[in-house]
């Protein structure tokens, strides 16, 4: 799940990104409105985060802007704009939430994962392959129906590959689900973290494979597709 998040208060993105990266979400972090339209029409985001007093205009400004481009990514308003009216507008404009500061991260994690679980988001269903389901609301997973303790990261990466299972997944696709921006990402990170989740769908008992397609990416297939690919 990626997140763009457009905050000119330097403490509070800070704390946002954080608190937030621990409830498993990759987060671009940007701070006026041309750096956050710039950031949107570079990547794929799930869901963004909107200050509304920003150095360069109105946020609103943003939200009008991308619905007139019918643009649908579900946008939540962070702002101390608490007024009823405020609200409203925010709402009227096009935006999906509303969350007035200071709030906590706590809340802001839920509030997030309750639109991304609303009819066409990336959350609210359970993906499954052969003995493995990720529950993509809980962001937990069970083998066999044992729950199997899994780092956000690996659970993200499982995540993207059980929702193209059968399919190669490119490496590029994956790193852009995986990391950041700006993130400070070793040539083989996305190697490693592979490694590791094949370790443990393998200890846990998992009966799907995770191949490399070398020069390109990774599939993910069940014992039985894979013994099928083989014959």
């Amino acid at each position: 799940m990626r997140l763009l998040l457009i905050e000119d208060n330097a403490r509070l993105g800070e704390l946002i990104v954080e608190g937030l990266e621990r409830e498993g979400f990759v987060i671009d972090w940007r701070e006026t409105l041309e750096e956050g339209l710039e950031a949107r029409g570079l990547a794929a985001y799930d869901l963004i985060l909107l200050d509304l007093g920003l150095p360069d205009g109105d946020g609103l400004d943003l939200v009008r802007r991308l619905r007139r481009d019918r643009d649908v990514v579900p946008i939540l308003i962070l702002t101390a704009r608490g007024g009823l009216g405020d609200k409203i507008a925010g709402l009227d404009v096009g935006a999906d939430d509303y969350l007035v500061k200071p709030f906590d991260i706590a809340e802001l994690a839920a509030r997030c994962r309750a639109l991304l679980r609303r009819p066409g988001a990336c959350l609210g269903v359970v993906l499954s392959a052969g003995n493995v389901a990720l529950d993509t609301a809980g962001r937990s997973l069970q083998v066999a129906g044992v729950s199997v303790a899994i780092t956000p990261r690996e659970l993200a990466l499982l995540e993207h590959l059980l929702r193209r299972a059968g399919q190669v997944v490119p490496k590029a696709s994956l790193e852009d689900q995986l990391y950041a921006m700006d993130a400070e990402v070793t040539p083989n990170a996305l190697e490693v973290a592979v490694s590791r989740l094949r370790k443990r769908l393998a200890s846990a008992g998992a009966d799907v494979i995770l191949r490399t397609a070398h020069g390109v990416g990774y599939v993910l297939l069940t014992s039985s597709h894979a013994a099928s690919a083989n014959g």
